[in-house]
């Protein structure tokens, strides 16, 4: 327990012994009324000074109708009408109440402060060859660190010298430790397991990844959904109009009837107390909290509660193909070379995709397998989905896909085998192609199918690559929809389609890389990067991103966002409807303050537990 639930804790035990000393005492002694007062009121102020004081400097800043005042109002009034005991109880029930509140929003939190304590305070930086402990704000760019094993990543960086492996679990949710060796990226955030390595530091702390994650989960709780906003909204003017249903009840009927106002007063008690909406104002943002810390547990990073309910409306998936259903690793696996020589024809295209980052142009730098002389290239211009021309050793060039060089003028051969080919020509003359290919991720087909149990009627895929590529891809994952050939603008305009067939109420999700799909995610209700660890690039252009680059997580995101929101809903219907209840029994007599506290105490109590279930949420 924190500091802070131990003093609730002794407040109440204190104050349930010395009210069961004061119940004794009155029960054998008779004493004046006034003695009496005195007695239930000093115990009263034990556990229910901090709620006035809370109450008090509410009103002050103007948030007069919270769950403080109405306790305050209530408590007051029933000494004035001379139920001290029940004065007492009230106050009581309503502090264990509390305690049981703070521990299930501090268990809640757990998952997501364990994300926020993912990097050390401190570094050790290897200066003039001897180590120096620093604060990480102090480490530049370009220095050497040293990080020992057991120890935690405090930068990213990359490895200069030294081999081991890193636990990245409280990243990406994966217990699988990696392997780094020199040259490999490693993450801040990550934990050393084995030996000790060199680390030369790429980025500084306030840019590392660790520290964008932390960002986005520190900021995800601005962005409510929209049953949060209802709920927020429904206590702005609920609280107030069951204050004054109160004091309606409390002065209206006797002055019809004739009746004593004290068993009006006690009514009116007992349908304040009743009314106060802790459970819904506290267990409904909490089962989205849950929810978001269940998912970033996980690997998954929600910007927003708002984000999680719309993807649990779901109809229809969109998602990229290289480097989101496949792997995205492109291998040159058949040359077909027309009037040149194979290895001719793999270097021009390797130096005229020299300036381009696609995947394609990375296999083809990869299959060269020699140094890129960009001295030997001139007046290179790239065309967006179809390829790129360039002067190479002063042959003209041209390096793309089959339209590409239709365009041109040329005839190019189709493939027969499956793959994405790279047509050439040199000096406008065809010069054959490149076959190049990759693999469809482990998990793809289990992320289909998870998409389908949670509801999605619709899978598609958009993609740039040709149709016979494409349609494998499709037909070995049973997509419902496969759109091949695909340039930005006609990615749009499938999105605007897609999102014209909508259902009520429903969502459209897309699913890319992140970084090259802007336009596309423009146009989904919720966007999904394969970010991978220390994707600026994907962390800042998606509404989630998925840390480990495995598709399948999307689908665990679906499930926890499904939970969320039954639980939510759960909370609205079992609050609202016990309330309703007591509230009416409260208002004709039949319920007294016991049920009243239980009406509120006991079902914020229950509502908020019953919250938490979205933090434990596992896909099946």
């Amino acid at each position: 327990m924190t500091k802070q639930q131990r003093k609730i804790l002794i407040k109440i035990i204190i104050g349930a012994v010395l009210f069961a000393v004061g119940m004794v005492v009155t029960h054998l002694l008779t004493l004046p009324w006034w003695a009496e007062l005195l007695i239930f009121l000093a115990v009263y102020l034990v556990p229910g000074f901090s709620v006035l004081e809370k109450a008090v400097r509410n009103i002050a800043h103007g948030q007069v109708f919270d769950e403080n005042f109405l306790m305050t109002i209530a408590s007051i009034a029933a000494f004035a009408i001379g139920q001290y005991p029940e004065a007492v109880e009230v106050i009581l029930f309503y502090q264990v109440g509390e305690l049981f509140e703070k521990i299930a929003v501090g268990r809640s939190r757990q998952a997501v402060s364990d994300l926020l304590d993912l990097c050390p305070d401190e570094a050790t930086v290897l200066r003039d060859g001897k180590p120096e402990t620093v604060l990480v704000d102090e480490v530049e760019v370009g220095e050497h660190i040293l990080v020992r094993p057991g120890e935690k990543i405090p930068l990213d960086a990359t490895v200069f010298e030294g081999h081991t492996t890193i636990d990245t679990a409280a990243l990406t949710g994966e217990s699988m430790p990696v392997s780094a060796a020199e040259g490999d990226a490693v993450c801040s955030g990550c934990v050393n397991l084995s030996g000790a390595v060199e680390l030369v530091v790429t980025k500084p702390a306030s840019e590392s990844t660790a520290s964008k994650i932390m960002e986005l989960v520190e900021e995800s709780a601005s962005s409510k959904a929209k049953t949060e906003q209802f709920i927020t909204k429904f206590a702005r003017y609920y609280t107030p109009c069951v204050v004054i249903a109160a004091l309606i009840l409390a002065v209206v009927p006797p002055l019809i009837t004739g009746q004593p106002f004290s068993g009006w007063i006690y009514r009116a008690l007992t349908f304040l107390i009743i009314s106060c909406p802790c459970a819904l104002v506290i267990s409904v943002p909490l089962s989205f909290f849950g929810g978001i810390g269940c998912a970033s547990k996980n690997g998954v990073l929600v910007k927003g509660s708002n984000y999680l309910e719309a993807l649990s409306h779901a109809q229809t998936v969109v998602m990229d193909k290289t480097g989101t259903l496949t792997e995205g690793k492109f291998h040159v696996t058949k040359q077909k070379a027309v009037e040149i020589t194979p290895e001719e024809q793999l270097e021009l295209a390797a130096l005229a995709e020299s300036a381009s980052n696609h995947p394609i142009a990375q296999s083809l730098k990869e299959a060269y397998g020699k140094a890129i002389d960009t001295e030997r290239v001139e007046d290179v211009q790239e065309i967006a989905g179809h390829g790129v021309s360039a002067r190479v050793d002063g042959k003209q060039v041209l390096a793309g896909n089959a339209a590409y060089l239709e365009d041109a003028g040329l005839q190019p051969e189709t493939p027969t085998e499956i793959g994405t080919a790279v047509h050439l020509a040199v000096n406008g003359v065809y010069a054959g192609y490149i076959l190049i290919a990759d693999t469809i991720k482990p998990d793809a087909a289990q992320a289909v199918q998870a998409f389908r149990q949670a509801g999605v009627s619709t899978v598609a895929m958009l993609t740039g690559d040709s149709e016979s590529a494409a349609e494998a891809v499709g037909d070995t994952l049973q997509l419902d929809e496969v759109h091949a050939k695909c340039l930005p603008a006609d990615k749009v305009q499938f999105m605007q389609a897609y999102r014209a067939k909508l259902a009520k109420g429903r969502t459209l999700v897309f699913v890319g890389d992140g970084m090259n799909d802007a336009p596309v995610l423009a146009q989904s209700d919720v966007g999904v990067a394969m970010g991978g660890l220390g994707s600026d690039a994907a962390i800042a252009a998606a509404d989630l991103v998925i840390l480990d680059d495995k598709p399948s997580k999307l689908g665990l995101a679906m499930h926890i966002a499904k939970k969320t929101m039954g639980i939510a809903r759960e909370n609205i219907v079992f609050a609202l409807g016990v309330k309703a209840i007591v509230l009416v029994l409260g208002a004709v007599g039949l319920a007294h303050i016991g049920a009243a506290v239980f009406a509120d105490v006991g079902v914020s109590v229950i509502a908020i537990l019953n919250s938490t279930r979205a933090m434990r949420t596992k896909f099946k």
